[in-house]
């Protein structure tokens, strides 16, 4: 596609590191990441799984880190990771977190972090706080947003007694966006028909089950609205998207696999405010319902890093959230203008079978324009090759079965609000 000029320069003496914790190799985010900097010609670094990612073929990375994690490691241990990173690379650098996990542990032990790299900085457990769906829910009640209603069952016996008034059918959520030490209770976001199914489930879930249990948007009466920002040490916004979400995978529970910029001064003056209340700083991705029945945008997640399709967003002065957050962090003015409504963003490898599934169930979307203003690929770009055929060459022979697999046990199960 056609990239907006860019109206302002960058501090290329300041590096970028991509930070990802766990086995993910096919993150279309992390690659954004490193061709949004890099383009600028700002040298840019990335923890790889292993040599051969997508994110380690890009023309723009400077650097790759091997470095396997899996998520349960000790936070110590991944911190001092980070450090013999931050030696090699022998400059202060931008912190890019690509997870909960990697945004929480740079967040909670900032005093380390901080005489190595750069990164916003936090109010103590915040980052922890919005990324569990319970601690979200709190502070959604603590500062009048609306959110879906959820219950949070200590015991087996709590889960019965929900059983028995609840009004089906409902969602489970894992209540914390990561678990070190244990498997998670469901995968994903799963839509819990009837009472059975819910103690079916319930039985795999242990003496005390780590879900929300959670009211059910009903898709027919609801549209997916995402919020991508950057809020700067004082919790002002410096950069402001919103967008619609058309397709996901799995159908209307998983990634986001095509979305239009739409703008929503409504929403945007939400999130402003209810960011500026709780102190957050850097980059957010939230997902928002608006319930057509009582007319209410719902706050449903809250990442407190960038979104792997943070590139829908760019303003008309070549701004987006990780760009935002460079020049902020460097030093420089992060230039306002307005955001490119229109514009379409979709992810190669996962949008056909989201098509298919949608065409299927007559799901659509009032919001989204007639046709795209523009389009961004998520993987293909003219000027970056290497990690469009990288993918393909991970993603085809065990990516099909995987979608395959999803579709047949989980489509039809799973609800993202």
């Amino acid at each position: 596609m056609a990239h907006a000029s860019t109206r302002f320069t960058v501090d290329r003496t300041v590096p970028g590191l991509m930070v990802k914790i766990g086995d993910y190799p096919l993150h279309h985010g992390g690659v954004g990441a490193i061709r949004s900097l890099g383009r600028l010609g700002v040298p840019m670094y990335a923890i790889t799984e292993d040599r051969y990612t997508p994110a380690a073929a890009s023309r723009y990375l400077h650097g790759r880190f091997v470095w396997p994690t899996t998520g349960r490691e000790d936070p110590e241990r991944l911190v001092d990771g980070l450090l013999r990173i931050g030696r090699r690379i022998g400059r202060p650098t931008v912190l890019i977190p690509t997870d909960e996990e990697a945004a929480v542990l740079i967040a909670e032990h900032a005093d380390v972090l901080g005489d190595r790299f750069l990164f916003p900085r936090t109010p103590r457990g915040l980052s922890r706080r919005v990324a569990s769906k319970q601690g979200l829910h709190e502070l959604c009640i603590e500062h009048g947003i609306p959110s879906p209603r959820a219950v949070f069952p200590q015991t087996q016996e709590d889960i019965e007694d929900f059983a028995g008034y609840a009004r089906f059918p409902v969602v489970a959520k894992n209540r914390e966006a990561f678990q070190r030490r244990s498997r998670p209770a469901v995968n994903g976001t799963t839509r819990i028909a009837d009472a059975a199914h819910l103690r079916r489930l319930a039985k795999a879930w242990g003496p005390r089950p780590g879900v929300i249990l959670q009211e059910y948007l009903p898709r027919e009466e609801a549209e997916d609205w995402v919020v991508h920002a950057y809020f700067d040490a004082d919790s002002a916004a410096l950069s402001m998207f919103t967008g619609v979400k058309v397709r996901s995978w799995p159908p209307h529970a998983g990634m986001t696999a095509c979305a239009y910029v739409v703008g929503n001064p409504e929403l945007a003056e939400m999130t402003a405010q209810f960011i500026k209340r709780i102190g957050f700083s850097g980059i957010v991705d939230l997902d928002w319902r608006y319930d057509r029945r009582d007319r209410r945008y719902k706050l449903l997640d809250f990442n407190p890093r960038m979104g792997a399709q943070f590139r829908l967003f760019e303003n008309e002065a070549g701004v987006d959230v990780v760009r935002a957050q460079h020049l902020d962090l460097t030093g420089r003015a992060v230039p306002e203008a307005e955001q490119r409504d229109g514009h379409r963003f979709v992810v190669e490898n996962i949008d056909l079978p989201a098509w298919l599934a949608y065409r299927r169930s007559g799901y659509t979307t009032p919001h989204v324009p007639d046709r795209p203003a523009s389009t961004e690929l998520a993987w293909l770009a003219a000027d970056d090759l290497k990690p469009f055929f990288t993918m393909l060459a991970r993603f085809v022979r065990p990516g099909a079965k995987h979608l395959w697999q999803m579709w047949r046990g989980r489509a039809g199960r799973h609800h993202d609000g």
